[in-house]
């Protein structure tokens, strides 16, 4: 079997891995394949060594097939197409007790702070895992992950049919919110400066807005019919986007903070007294989040297949993370775990 390993500064090396034999709750998986998203590339970058500790393997959007059970697992068999929710909760502190078990006080993330997906197998908690419907394919599978992201923003924004919705940033996550709340009926603009993410949403049905050189809040205005927008979503994670979001939301519209920001951005408080606005913190997902994006993808409301834009080897992971680093990768690159 084969595994990727980051030895830190944007290096990775492909070695000879072994299969972990499952403890009685855990099940061993046969990798299929791993999505690469913004986290890994912060991992790339060096930002995150203090909890990957290098050498380590990394990647958490994955889809896989069960090869081994735990002796005391129920629910699941060997063969069942899977894929995993890469939170690793204590189960005791304050917030897994009050039920709000993945922003676990002592929380790790599979893939990051443990060991991650990208070998052929992988050991994990069956706790962690969800069964995927016969029609849909492991390929597909491996946007589950990003697309339960996405249902947990929308479910904690509120958003309603007949909404208006501005997506500030459309990467792969603010493409997926912008089609769940289009999926749910809502009328969703995204305001993407990359001309080849304003198409992909285009093509997808949803309205697109290019930021550079142009006035966004006046266009949402005219939009809105001056009312501003019921729910923004800040997904580029910029200061710009930050400025941006209090001056296009309504009378007491809610802004979702989806973007992790790497520095303490000012806000205008002024704006949230004047207009009663709420800000929404928004991170990861709760095991309903995959279970509806399961659903989503099943049904054909949301058609994930377009955001796959390059399939490669494992053996391809340095050259997958150099061309992701350099905004060639496209929307979504999966890598192909198996032999």
């Amino acid at each position: 079997m084969q595994k990727a390993e980051y030895l830190g500064n944007r290096r990775f090396e492909i070695g000879v891995g072994h299969m972990a034999q499952p403890a009685p709750d855990e099940v061993t998986l046969r990798v299929a394949y791993v999505g690469l998203c913004g986290t890994d590339l912060h991992i790339y970058h060096g930002k995150m060594d203090h909890r990957v500790h290098p050498p380590g393997i990394i990647g958490h959007e994955m889809s896989g097939t069960v090869a081994v059970l735990g002796e005391s697992v129920k629910g699941f068999a060997v063969g069942d197409n899977v894929v995993v929710r890469p939170l690793d909760y204590c189960g005791s502190c304050p917030a897994c007790t009050a039920g709000h078990s993945h922003v676990c006080h002592r929380l790790k993330f599979m893939g990051v702070d443990s060991t991650g997906a990208l070998q052929s197998y992988w050991t994990v908690k069956a706790r962690s895992l969800h069964r995927l419907p016969d029609n849909v394919d492991l390929k597909r599978g491996a946007l589950v992950e990003p697309l339960a992201v996405a249902c947990h923003d929308v479910a904690r924004s509120r958003l309603r049919a007949g909404e208006r919705a501005v997506v500030l940033g459309g990467g792969p996550i603010g493409q997926l919110i912008a089609l769940v709340g289009k999926a749910l009926g809502a009328h969703v603009l995204v305001s993407e400066p990359h001309a080849l993410r304003r198409t992909y949403a285009a093509d997808a049905g949803i309205e697109v807005f290019d930021p550079t050189g142009a006035n966004l809040a006046e266009h949402v205005e005219a939009w809105t019919g001056s009312k501003g927008a019921d729910v923004v979503f800040e997904v580029a994670g910029v200061p710009q986007t930050v400025q941006m979001m209090t001056k296009i939301a309504a009378v007491r519209g809610r802004i979702c903070m989806v973007a992790i920001h790497s520095s303490q951005p000012p806000v205008d408080l002024f704006r949230f007294f004047w207009r009663e606005l709420e800000l929404l913190g928004a991170r990861v997902y709760q095991a309903e989040d995959f279970d509806r994006a399961i659903e989503l993808i099943a049904s054909g409301q949301i058609p994930v297949d377009p955001l796959i834009t390059s399939v490669r080897p494992l053996a391809d992971v340095q050259r997958a993370f150099e061309m992701l680093d350099t905004g060639q990768a496209g929307m979504k690159t999966l890598l192909e775990c198996r032999a």
